[in-house]
């Protein structure tokens, strides 16, 4: 029986084994495609189809209910350069630009602490994990219900507290009708919150990082802070940018406990993007002008999450050289 050469040989497998990988690629290909379909049929049947709608609706005076006297006409940029003078967009968009920078560094900062804590070798550190976690399986309409009840200038715990130990000093306060206080009264629930997700998250990371290189720090004679500072941020540097953008885009869609314990008030001091586009929608039956509103919104986070992550990318790019 004759037989090729040693060298050939050698090519004809390894060109046998290159064949046989570009099928096994091109049926798993196939096969993810195949269960991916029913997830972006229903993605673009929910999402990119009506944001598509929404764009051209925007550019309409179309009303939720249709009126005969105001027919739906294609109106060009009116609704747009409506939001230009729109008092109350602008203290929406400010209140929801004030809640991001207040509420991002402080939820991930309590987060990241809580992990740290709870990421310790003892007895019952899984009923504090249950603890810290369990206000985000909460539904934000309880939360929100119960923070109300805690605010409350007469009768709420908080005042009560306060009044206690400040001897009669402090209090009470009108958390949710003072136009000053409203909105950080909503940032101290949502931060409650939010802050235990974010905690799984960051536990998660320093369960990765291998012990041996804080052993190694110890060796060398290194602090407490000198370790955090040199190996636990670098080592959840891609965890960060995670908690950072994720916790950036939820900030924005701040809705649930504003409607519940404020709706917007008192007097627009609490309102913010979403709510805004909601209750003009559908309180006010606008349409065109309420899409408008979405499709801005929805630009300005988008371009602030690629933003975001292009710093981050370049920071931790510039790091690793």
């Amino acid at each position: 029986m004759w037989l090729p050469p040693l060298e050939n040989r050698e090519e004809i497998m390894a060109e046998n084994n290159k064949a046989k990988l570009s099928t096994y690629k091109r049926k798993e290909s196939r096969l993810a495609w195949l269960f991916s379909t029913p997830a972006i049929i229903l993605l673009i049947v929910f999402v990119v189809v009506p944001f598509i709608w929404a764009i051209w609706m925007s550019f309409t005076n179309m009303r939720l209910i249709p009126n005969p006297n105001v027919p739906t006409k294609f109106i060009g940029l009116e609704n747009y350069i409506r939001l230009l003078s729109d008092d109350v967009f602008h203290k929406a968009l400010f209140n929801n630009f004030y809640f991001v920078i207040v509420v991002v560094p402080l939820q991930t900062a309590f987060a990241l602490g809580l992990a740290m804590l709870i990421n310790q070798e003892m007895k019952g550190m899984n009923i504090f994990r249950t603890v810290y976690f369990s206000p985000v399986v909460t539904s934000m309409t309880v939360v929100s219900i119960v923070w109300t009840l805690l605010y409350n200038p007469g009768e709420g715990l908080i005042n009560t507290f306060l009044q206690a130990i400040s001897f009669g000093q402090l209090g009470p306060y009108n958390w949710l009708t003072n136009t000053k206080l409203v909105f950080p009264a909503i940032m101290l629930m949502s931060i409650w919150q939010g802050v235990g997700f974010q905690m799984v998250i960051f536990l998660a990371g320093l369960q990765e990082i291998p012990t041996s290189l804080y052993e190694a720090a110890e060796v060398d004679g290194a602090n407490a802070w000198q370790k955090f500072l040199n190996i636990t941020i670098p080592q959840l540097r891609n965890t960060l940018i995670f908690v950072m953008i994720s916790t950036t885009i939820l900030a924005f869609r701040l809705f649930d406990q504003v409607k519940v314990m404020t709706n917007g008030g008192p007097s627009n001091a609490s309102m913010t993007t979403m709510l805004y586009a909601i209750e003009t929608g559908w309180g006010r039956l606008r349409i065109g002008y309420a899409s408008a509103i979405t499709v801005v919104f929805f630009i300005i986070v988008l371009i602030i999450s690629i933003l975001q992550r292009i710093l981050t990318r370049e920071k931790g790019a510039g790091k690793s050289v």
